[in-house]
């Protein structure tokens, strides 16, 4: 991982109190409002410009932050060989300081998401993305964002607490996954981004937003609502609004906080709006117009659902052998770093107590695992303290760790959706990955659900006799 580079951009005046007076709301935006007939691309670039003219009291202000020093950049890295069927990020005329960072991360060409969805969403045009994961979404609205930043930079006033851009996002790992990309990619640009989540310290959350401008906020639903409850962050002077996950989002409950949310920002035609899922359900459809103006429609679909550099298992065990079998395979050679999923909580904690018993070196990551220690458990694994991690479907989205050579699913997933985003834990960034599925007694009949929807056949067979107790 790059070193992340953290721009200081002021202190704010201690002549004033420790919390920012409130200020009048935008007016609800959910709901449509009458719209210019002209496309898109017309809406104002500078919402903070739109919304500078109204009276408003006085808050916290921060003084004019230094230019940002940056290191020379050898321009030779931009001769980037044409290839076709590819889109170079040298062709989409970013920001020079943000092509930097892209191809500091070793990235010259766009994968198909990005190819299709950049050109739209840099002319700031609204956009709904649907693509499997670990296809480059991320990168997709966080470049759309930063260069749009970059191009447009606020010369009035500005307030503390008040990003330019939100992103919101349903678990505590895929925000903070999404931050690191995010400080990665504006390593030269010297804009700031803080991340809201729930389960750490609220006070030091806030002295992050207290430092200076905030550019980019990325937040949980219920942290983000936390802080604009006690007028701690201001969600009017919002220009990019970024939904990612959607359908987990509803999923998980967090509709309704995520309507409050959305309300709080300016009316669609003054935002961007840009709103990703892995799959599309008529709720999600419905509210993903709502929130959006004119948007663009991407979909991105793989030849198999299921990623192709994932080979996928299926033992036939019963109920006893799970454990037996599943030792066997942790002790195996060629198993490397292995993420194990259960359904629930209480069958992480119990595997966790049975596999920690037989000497191997195993980490927990459930959603009652306090948000400090999860953290630390996920870095252990990352730097291999950890052999294999045992976790709930809360690791199932947003969790990018390079060398994981197996996921093992210990119990199948209830919701055939989960087994994909499970298996795409391996296999990623051109490596490839074996899935194994231990089907008992009590599973097995989930299998045809998961066939039906991989569009294929999976190979049921008795546990090879390497891995046979």
């Amino acid at each position: 991982m790059l070193t992340r580079l953290f721009k200081s951009l002021g202190k704010g005046s201690n002549a004033s109190t420790n919390t920012p007076v409130a200020k009048p709301q935008s007016p609800p935006s959910e709901s449509k409002t009458e719209k210019p007939k002209n496309s898109s691309s017309n809406k104002p670039n500078n919402v903070a410009k739109q919304a500078k003219s109204k009276p408003r009291p006085k808050r916290r202000r921060n003084p004019k932050p230094k230019p940002a020093v940056l290191p020379p950049w050898d321009s030779s890295v931009l001769d980037v060989p044409k290839e076709e069927g590819k889109t170079r990020f040298y062709d989409l005329n970013l920001e020079k300081s943000l092509l930097q960072g892209i191809f500091d991360l070793g990235f010259q060409y766009c994968s198909p998401i990005q190819a299709q969805i950049l050109p739209e969403t840099l002319q700031g045009k609204d956009a709904i993305g649907k693509a499997q994961t670990g296809t480059g979404k991320t990168a997709a609205f966080l470049i759309t964002i930063i260069d749009d930043l970059l191009k447009n930079p606020i010369k009035e006033q500005r307030y503390l607490a008040e990003p330019r851009a939100l992103i919101i996002a349903p678990t505590r790992e895929l925000v903070t996954q999404i931050a690191e990309d995010a400080k990665d990619l504006c390593k030269h640009t010297g804009l700031s981004i803080v991340t809201l989540i729930g389960g750490t310290d609220y006070e030091k959350q806030l002295k992050h937003l207290d430092r200076g401008y905030v550019d980019i906020v990325v937040a949980t639903p219920g942290r983000l609502l936390d802080f604009q409850n006690r007028k701690h962050v201001h969600l009017d002077q919002v220009e990019s609004l970024v939904l990612d996950e959607a359908d987990r989002m509803l999923d998980m409950g967090f509709i309704p906080q995520v309507r409050r949310i959305v309300r709080a920002t300016p009316n669609t035609d003054y935002r961007q709006t840009l709103l990703f899922s892995a799959t599309f359900t008529a709720e999600i459809l419905e509210m993903s117009y709502q929130w959006t103006y004119e948007p663009v429609k991407v979909e991105v679909e793989p030849d198999n659902i299921a990623s192709a550099s994932v080979e996928q298992k299926v033992y036939m065990v019963s109920n006893e052998e799970k454990l037996p079998v599943l030792l066997k395979i942790l002790e195996h050679p060629e198993t490397k770093l292995v993420i194990i999923f259960t359904n629930r909580r209480d069958q992480a904690q119990k595997l966790f107590d049975r596999v920690v018993k037989n000497n191997i070196s195993v980490g927990l990551l459930t959603g009652e695992i306090p948000q400090k220690k999860r953290a630390s458990t996920l870095e252990k694994f990352k730097n291999g303290g950890y052999k294999a991690m045992i976790a709930t479907d809360v690791a199932g989205r947003g969790i990018h760790v390079e060398g994981i050579s197996h996921v093992i699913n210990y119990n199948l997933p209830d919701n055939p959706d989960d087994y994909i985003h499970r298996i795409g834990r391996t296999g990623r960034a051109g490596a490839t990955g074996t899935s194994i599925s231990l089907a008992c007694e009590f599973e097995s009949f989930q299998v045809p659900a998961i066939e039906e929807l991989l569009g294929e056949k999976l190979h049921c067979e008795l546990p090879p006799e390497e891995f046979t107790p």
